[in-house]
């Protein structure tokens, strides 16, 4: 059916306004990066600084080690993102491959765990991770970035599975390869979209994530880059807003910049996901 001339006005309209919503608070944080102090006391903000100014950028990295807490976020979201897919795709394989009671039970189970909140599974981490000696370490922090990864990574990537088609691997079984050489040679090539896909999300759920952070580290050397970010509020809750803006919109841009690099990869990695064989 073809669309009238109105309903598709209205679609490319609701497209622009949702557009604008999500663009509004990364352009507004760009715009104050760039405002010198009078600008950001100013009772009549401006969209376009008049006088712009790097202060900013100079004043946060002056003020808060930046460089070392995007690098401890780097390696902690890293690591999770790697060993979440490592775990999660032979466990995807497994679940969409023998769907019996246990495996629909444990899809089941991935679904409800993501409904939980960090506040309910903060203390029981928090003890394991003290009998582990863990506690105020980035391998413990990523540890727990990969337990809470996990699920989700596990459950995209069933998705992804279950589009590969069944006669390659019994093709492959049939030249004399076993399940992990099928796994390896065979079905792993073809998830490369999904995985790519399934890592970035855990990337950026790692690299964003701050409460976990906060509770697990102390020492100011292997803070994140989120928890240093809070160091630009002061004690009476009054924010430094022109050098936190400046380290914010810093603190965005590896995630903008994969999302770019990788934007075909994930488009075809969630279509591949979203269509069962």
């Amino acid at each position: 059916m073809r669309t009238r001339p109105a309903a598709r006005a209205g679609q490319y309209a609701a497209l622009l306004a949702y557009l604008i919503f999500l663009a509004f608070p990364f352009l507004w944080l760009l715009s104050t990066a760039f405002k010198p102090p009078r600008e950001l006391s100013s009772l009549h903000p401006t969209w376009i600084p008049r006088h712009p100014t790097l202060a900013n950028f100079r004043q946060a990295f002056d003020e808060q080690p930046l460089l070392h807490a995007a690098l401890n976020s780097l390696l902690a979201a890293l690591g999770a993102a790697v060993v979440a897919v490592l775990i999660a795709t032979p466990m995807a394989y497994v679940t969409a491959r023998h769907r019996t009671w246990p495996a629909r039970a444990a899809s089941g189970w991935v679904v409800v765990s993501q409904a939980f909140p960090f506040v309910l599974v903060i203390i029981p981490l928090f003890l394991v991770l003290k009998r582990l000696r863990l506690i105020d370490s980035l391998a413990g922090l990523t540890l727990v970035y990969v337990v809470w990864s996990l699920p989700f990574a596990l459950w995209m990537l069933v998705g992804y599975v279950r589009a590969v088609p069944v006669e390659l691997e019994e093709a492959a079984a049939v030249d004399g390869a076993g399940r992990l050489r099928t796994l390896v040679s065979v079905t792993a090539p073809l998830l490369a979209p999904g995985i790519a896909a399934t890592a970035l999300f855990a990337f950026v759920t790692a690299w964003n994530e701050f409460f976990f952070a906060l509770v697990l580290l102390k020492s100011p050397g292997n803070q994140t880059l989120p928890v240093v970010l809070t160091h630009f509020i002061g004690a009476e809750g009054v924010a430094d807003l022109g050098p936190l803006a400046a380290a914010a919109f810093l603190a965005t841009l590896p995630s903008l910049v994969v999302f770019a690099l990788l934007q075909r990869r994930i488009t075809g990695g969630l279509i591949a996901g979203a269509v069962k064989s």
